[in-house]
Formats: C-alpha cells, structure tokens, sequence
C-alpha cells in the first residue's frame, strides 16, 4: 500500500526528531559553516517530504538527507558568488565529489557529533558560551530551553549562541576532536554540556511532558563516548548519574502523566539494568582516586537506587555526600538538596530553616523548586497557611503542566 502525503508527513517528522543534529553536524563539517548547515538541513527535510512521496522513503534516511543537504548548500553558495566571489573557492571546495563518500557513511556521522561538540566547547570562547552553544546547535534545545537550563532570558542566550557562532568562523577554530593533550581543558564544559541535556531531558523545564526520553538517551549516548575517548573518575561519574536517574524514569508518572513523587514510587517499575550499570559505573569513579563532583552524586543516586522502600534510604550517608560536594564547590541548588535530606533525616524542623536561609540570599528565589521544597516542610509540620502560600509562589514559576497539576493539588487538599 502507498504511502498518503500525511504518512510522509509523520515519516519525516519522526526522522527529523532522531536525526536533525545528527545531520545537521555532518553538514557542519562539509560546508563549514553553522548558519548555511542549519538551512542546509532545514532544506533537504523539505526537499525529504516531496520527493519520499513519489519516490518512497530511502533505506538510509540519514545518510540521504546528509546528501540532499550537501547540495542545497552547494547550490545556495552559488548563487551567493554572484554577489560575493569570495566565497567561489568555498563552493568549489563543498562541491567537491570526492568529500561525499567520506561525509556520508555511518560511521562519521557519529562521530561528527563529538567533533561538533569539542569545536563548540573550544577554550577560545567563554564557559557559559560554550555551553548554551553545544545546546542549541548540538542537541537541537530551543533558545527557550537554554535559558532555562541557565536560569535566565532567551535574549541573553541568544546573543552568546550569535557571539560564539561568529568567533569559531572569525577565529577559525578546527572542526574535530581535540589531541589527547589538549582534551583535559575541553572536557569540563563537555560534560556540562552532556548534564544539562539530561537534565532538559530527565525533567523538561517547560510544556506537557514530564521528560523528554529523547534527550535523556541522547545525553547517554554522548556520555558513553565520552568514556570510551577518556575513561577517567569525572566521566565514569557523570555516565552513572545519568543512568542511575534514568532508570527511574517509568515510575516518576502516572498513566496520566502526573508527578509521583520518589517516596510513592512502585520500585518493582526502576530498570534494574541501568541499576546495575550505574553501581558499577560509581565504584569505577571512586576507585580511579578521581572523584569530582558527578561521581559524588552519582553516589548520592545510588543510595537511592539501593532503597528496597523509602525508609530504607540512609539519609545520613546521603547528607554526609551533600557535604563532601558541598566542600568541592558552594551551589545553592546542592545547599537546597542537602536541606531536604537533612529534614529526611532529622525532621522537617531541622531543614525547614535551612531552606529559608537559602531563600533569603535571594540566589533562588525564581527557582520554583526551592519554593515547594519550603511548602512540603511547612505542610508537614501543619503550617497550613505558610504552605499554601510557598506552593503559589512555586506555582506562579512553574512552567512545565505536570508540575503545575502537583502543585494546584497541593494547594487544594491544603484549603
């Protein structure tokens, strides 16, 4: 049976959401340009809904649309020349047939990806540029997603994303994995870099869903080469975090997609396979002697993983973690986790003042969780008005519907 222009339609748009960046980094390195690479790929997904109409969907999408992209771009640069002859021996050289195969195979695509993500984590622009580049231009995350993984306005990341794009073609930075030597200064905002997608992924900041598994997978595979290209403590770390978090994904909502809270979670749900993967991965890290600050939660996550029930978790242990991270550097968001698992262990009395402390810096006051962290501890200790009044302000911050849903609940059972 032929396919209907709607079931392309569904085609393309399922192979845009797993292969855009994928498509899009190769592009990258055969034309050498973001901007051109990026209407490259928009063009060939276009150019993909017509002709996969007429003439079926070809058995290698990804590979296909690398092609389709390769030309637009070839024929875009020609009609550039006609007012800039400048860019002739670009064109020359991004028309050249003998870079096709090469650009092509399966193999480097892959591996286009992590060469992209090493050009845009390049220690010729500023940390927080790298970061909300490889975001944007690696992951494919919004300008609206980055900011709030930064926890600030889309205007202020778009201008880093426009600043870092034009110092990589200014400065001419290299498109490709860095030397041995040279990967230590790269690799920290790598793995920034890496976090953050999960995060995005893990518990999106904003919309209908919860999470986003497509994120979350992406930011796992990229942490796997990432180990295979430098198996040290820190990478190890960061790997089992991502799959100790992930492998409670099943049993953080309901069939209707509402929160559940860890302590309500059925257990039997967890995937036992990322698990076992993750303790592994946690006595690798602190058995190298390097152990930063991702294997430290990475270790924090396994003591939850190992809780057959909620009081099983050893809270002390888990705070005594919070302090040794703590120790490798001041955050208030790991000042708040700590608070919450010292009123786990000791009582919501005992860390209902940590967090107001923390609150009162101002440092988090537009975060929505620190808010219903105070509401919890308030309505467990039957500060019935104090409660409702710190789940509004988190409500009034919290812009992803399930959490919105959590928090109107609360609000409701409490008046």
């Amino acid at each position: 049976m032929s396919s209907t222009p709607s079931d392309i339609r569904t085609i393309v748009d399922d192979v845009y959401r797993r292969e855009s960046r994928r498509v899009f980094a190769t592009l990258v390195r055969l034309v050498g340009d973001f901007d051109l690479a990026e209407e490259a790929m928009h063009d060939a997904f276009a150019s993909a809904v017509e002709k996969w109409s007429s003439e079926g969907v070809p058995d290698n999408p990804r590979a296909w649309l690398v092609s389709a992209g390769r030309f637009k771009a070839i024929d875009t640069l020609r009609r550039r020349t006609r007012f800039d002859a400048s860019l002739e021996e670009i064109a020359r050289r991004v028309g050249d047939s003998s870079s096709l195969p090469q650009g092509i195979d399966d193999e480097s695509i892959e591996d286009d990806r992590l060469r992209l993500i090493f050009t845009c984590c390049h220690p010729a622009l500023g940390r927080e540029t790298q970061i909300a580049l490889t975001l944007r231009e690696v992951c494919g995350l919004t300008t609206e997603e980055v900011a709030s993984a930064f926890l600030t306005s889309p205007s202020t990341i778009a201008q880093r994303i426009v600043r870092g794009k034009s110092k990589i073609r200014d400065a001419g930075i290299p498109y490709q994995v860095p030397s041995n030597k040279d990967i230590p200064e790269r690799l920290a905002s790598v793995l920034a870099v890496i976090y953050l997608v999960f995060n995005e992924g893990y518990s999106a900041s904003s919309g209908e869903s919860l999470t986003r598994s497509d994120l979350s997978a992406e930011a796992i595979r990229l942490g796997r080469l990432i180990v295979d290209l430098m198996p040290d403590g820190e990478v190890i770390g960061l790997l089992a975090l991502m799959l100790l978090q992930e492998s409670r994904r099943t049993a953080r909502t309901s069939l209707a997609g509402d929160i559940i809270l860890l302590e309500d979670q059925d257990r039997s749900l967890w995937n036992r396979d990322h698990i076992a993967e993750g303790h592994s991965l946690v006595e690798r890290a602190f058995a190298s002697g390097v152990s930063g600050p991702y294997a430290v939660q990475a270790g924090i996550a396994a003591l939850h993983a190992s809780a057959s029930a909620p009081d099983q978790t050893d809270w002390g242990q888990i705070v005594a973690l919070y302090d040794l991270l703590l120790q490798m550097g001041s955050s208030p968001v790991v000042e708040l986790n700590r608070a919450v698992a010292v009123a786990m262990r000791d009582g919501p009395a005992a860390g209902l003042p940590l967090i107001e402390s923390i609150l009162a810096t101002g440092e988090l006051n537009q975060y929505h969780l620190a808010h219903a962290a105070r509401a919890d501890l308030c309505r467990r200790l039957g500060h019935r008005d104090e409660a409702i009044s710190s789940y509004r302000q988190a409500l009034a911050l919290a812009r992803q519907e399930p959490e919105r849903r959590f928090l109107e609940r609360r609000i409701n059972e409490l008046q």
